[in-house]
Order: structure tokens, then sequence, then C-alpha cells
């Protein structure tokens, strides 16, 4: 099980730190990863980490701006989300895939949590 917090409403330029608490694993051997999906907008893989070795991995719109980290003793992952953009709305998943792989392909991801919505006000 997957539960995502920490979404809401900031301006251009603005912070916010996002959390997926994942339970019912019995050992880190698995991958974490964000996404988010605008209305009318297919699936985007944002940030991916293997927990059991906290190697993360970016897409190119967020390079320099996001930073993704695990706290394996709360089993949560974040997602520290600086300068935000306008064009950063939407609402935001976290996907687990059992291994250790890490990938922003949405398809390869076993369950999602229920998403946190992120807007940018310009």
């Amino acid at each position: 099980q997957l539960v995502e917090s920490g979404g809401g409403l900031v301006q251009a330029g603005g912070s916010l730190t996002l959390s997926c608490v994942a339970s019912g694993f019995t050992n880190n051997d698995y991958g974490i990863g964000w996404f988010r999906q605008a209305p009318g907008k297919e699936r985007q893989g944002v940030s991916c980490i293997t927990v059991s070795d906290g190697h993360g991995h970016y897409a190119d719109f967020v390079k320099g701006r996001f930073t993704i980290s695990s706290d394996n003793a709360k089993n949560t992952v974040y997602l520290q989300m600086n300068n935000l953009e306008p064009e950063d709305t939407a609402v935001y998943y976290c996907g687990s895939v059992v291994g250790n792989i890490a990938t922003l392909w949405p398809q390869f991801y076993e369950n999602w949590g229920q998403g946190t919505q992120v807007t940018v006000s310009s």
C-alpha cells in the first residue's frame, strides 16, 4: 500500500515536499517512482529511486529542481520540489515495483497511491 501526502497550492518559484509511505514490503528491494498526470494528459514519469541503495533518476524537465530521497527507517520516499512552475501543476502519484528497479516508465509499476494534487499559480 502506498499513501502520498504533501500536495497543495503554491506560487511559482515556491517549494513543496511530497511524501510516499510504503507498507507491505518485507525488505528494501523495491523501487518507488513519482509520476504526474495533468488533465487530458498521460501519466508522466518525474523521478524514481531504488530504495536499497538510494540511487535516483530524474526526468529532464525536473533536473536541478526536484530531489528524490528515501528514509528506510520510515518506509518513506520524498520528492522535494523547488522552483515550481505552473507547468508542474498535476496530480502526483507514487508507484512501487518489486526488485532493484527504478524506471520512469509507468507500465512497470505494480501498485499506486491515491495521488496528491499540486497546483502552482503564476
